[in-house]
C-alpha cells in the first residue's frame, strides 16, 4: 500500500513511526513532514491548500491517508479525499466541527445529554463583559474557534476573564468578529480518553493524561501540551461511564443528524465529584498523547485505520503492550508567545535505553538541526511501569544538546502521587 500521513509535528512523527512498522505499507509519504519524519517517509511539499493535496493523493494512487492535525479536517480534507475515491482516516468537516467550534460542540452535548460544564456563548464583547460581572470567579473563557490548544483562560479574577474576552472579541467599543464560550470552572483530575470510531462501533484507547500549562505545578500559560503519560489508571467502571454517557451519545447523535463520524474522537474529561464531565472534544489524536500511545499500541495502525475507513471496526480487536509510556516536550525559549527559531539542537547518535525521539518544530540546515517552532521535540520513555518510563524519558531529555529548552520537570507527578479512582 501507499500511505500518506498529513502533518508536521511530533504526533505525525509518531504516526509515521508506527505506520512504518506495518507490513501493509509499501511506500510511506508525509505532507509536509519534518526532518525526523524524513528518515521514515518521502516528504511531499504542501502549501496547505486542500484540493492541491487531495489531487496529489489521487494522482499518485495513495491507498490510505492519515490526517494528523485538526485544521485540514475542519477545512474539509477528508471530504475532498473521499470525493476522489481515496480512503482516509479522519472525520469529514461536519464531524470535525466538534473541534472547529466549541460553541457547536457544547450545543451537541446539550442536545444529547452529555455531561459538561454550564456555559454561555457570546459574540458581543459588551454582553460578555456584563455577564462576567455577575458570574463570579474562577471561570473559564474559551475562544470558540481553533486555537492550537492555547485559546483557553482559567480566570481567577474578573479582570483576567475580561482581558481574555477582549483578546478574542476585541474591546467592547471596537468589537471584532468572533465567538467566545464562557463556562463554569470544574474541579478534579483531568484525563484524556481517545477513541476510534467508524461511525457505529466505538473503541476507546488507553486513557492518558496531558499537561497543558507551560511550567511545573500547572503554572504559566496554556500550551498545546508539555507532556503526557499513559496509561492513566482510570478504572474500568469510569471508562465504561465515559463510553456510555459521552462517546456513544456523541457518535449516535451525530449519526442521527446525518453526520457519520469516522476517525479519532478526543474527549478531554474532568473527573468531578459529580462524575466525568467533558471539557472539550477534539477531532484527532492529541499531541502529545499520541506520542505516548503509539509505542503502546500492539495492533497494526494501518489495519486499524483501514477498519475505520471501511466501516468494519467491529471486526478488529485492539491490543496493547503491557508497558507504561511518558512523554516530555522540549520547547523553544519564548514559547508559547514568541518561540525562538534557528537555535541549534543535537540528538544523541544512539538514544538511551527505552527512549524515542519524535521531532516537531525542527529544521535541517547545513550546520545541523535547528529549532523551527514552539514545541521542538517529544522525548518518550517506555518502561515496565510509570516510574521507569519517567526515569527513561528524563534520561532522554538529558541526552539532548539543547541548553535553552523549556520543559517541565514534574510530568506524571500527579498520577504517581494521587490515590486513584477505582471501580
Amino acid at each position: 500500500m501507499k500511505v500518506l500521513v498529513v502533518g508536521s509535528g511530533g504526533r505525525e512523527h509518531a504516526l509515521c513511526w508506527k505506520a512504518k512498522q506495518s507490513p501493509r505499507v509499501h511506500r510511506l509519504y508525509a505532507a509536509p513532514g519534518n526532518p525526523g519524519i524524513a528518515e521514515l517517509a518521502e516528504l511531499v511539499p504542501w502549501s496547505g491548500e486542500i484540493s492541491e493535496l487531495a489531487d496529489w493523493a489521487q494522482t499518485n494512487q495513495i491507498d490510505l491517508v492519515l490526517v494528523g492535525p485538526e485544521a485540514p479536517l475542519v477545512e474539509g480534507l477528508a471530504d475532498a479525499l473521499e470525493e476522489r475515491g481515496v480512503r482516509v482516516f479522519g472525520p469529514r468537516a461536519k464531524a470535525a466541527m466538534i473541534e472547529g467550534s466549541k460553541a457547536f460542540a457544547k450545543s451537541v452535548m446539550e442536545r444529547y445529554g452529555i455531561p459538561t460544564a454550564r456555559y454561555r456563548v457570546f459574540h458581543d464583547a459588551l454582553e460578555a463583559l456584563e455577564y462576567l460581572e455577575k458570574a463570579g470567579t474562577p471561570i473559564v473563557v474559551k475562544d470558540s474557534g481553533l486555537a492550537a490548544g492555547k485559546g483557553v483562560t482559567v480566570a481567577q479574577t474578573v479582570h483576567q476573564a475580561k482581558q481574555a474576552v477582549a483578546n478574542i472579541l476585541g474591546p467592547a467599543d471596537e468589537a471584532r468578529s468572533g465567538e467566545v464560550v464562557i463556562e463554569e470552572f470544574l474541579e478534579g483530575p483531568e484525563v484524556t480518553v481517545l477513541a476510534v470510531t467508524d461511525g457505529t462501533t466505538i473503541k476507546p484507547l488507553i486513557p492518558s493524561q496531558d499537561h497543558k500549562r507551560l511550567r511545573d505545578g500547572d503554572e504559566g500559560p496554556m500550551t498545546g501540551g508539555m507532556g503526557a503519560v499513559a496509561p492513566y489508571p482510570l478504572g474500568e467502571a469510569l471508562l465504561a461511564e465515559v463510553q456510555h454517557r459521552v462517546l456513544e451519545p456523541l457518535i449516535a447523535g451525530m449519526r442521527a443528524e446525518g453526520v457519520v463520524y469516522k476517525g479519532v474522537v478526543y474527549a478531554g474529561i474532568m473527573l468531578t465529584q459529580d462524575g466525568p464531565k467533558v471539557l472539550e472534544f477534539n477531532a484527532r489524536f492529541g499531541d502529545p498523547e499520541c506520542q505516548t500511545l503509539m509505542p503502546l499500541l500492539k495492533t497494526d495502525l494501518i489495519e486499524l485505520a483501514l477498519a475505520v475507513a471501511e466501516g468494519r471496526l467491529h471486526t478488529l480487536e485492539l491490543e496493547w503492550h503491557s508497558q507504561a509510556s511518558a512523554c516530555v516536550v522540549m520547547a523553544a525559549p519564548g514559547y508559547p508567545d514568541a518561540p525562538k527559531k534557528g537555535l541549534p539542537l543535537k540528538l544523541p547518535n544512539t538514544p538511551p535505553q527505552g527512549v524515542l525521539y519524535f521531532q516537531a518544530g525542527t529544521k535541517q540546515t547545513s550546520g545541523g538541526l535547528v529549532t523551527n517552532g514552539g514545541r521542538v521535540l517529544s522525548v518518550v520513555g517506555l518502561g515496565a511501569d510509570l516510574p521507569e518510563a519517567l526515569e527513561r524519558a528524563y534520561a532522554g531529555v538529558e541526552a539532548v544538546d539543547f541548553p535553552q529548552a523549556q520543559y517541565r520537570r514534574d510530568i506524571g507527578r500527579k498520577v504517581l502521587s494521587r490515590t486513584f479512582l477505582s471501580e
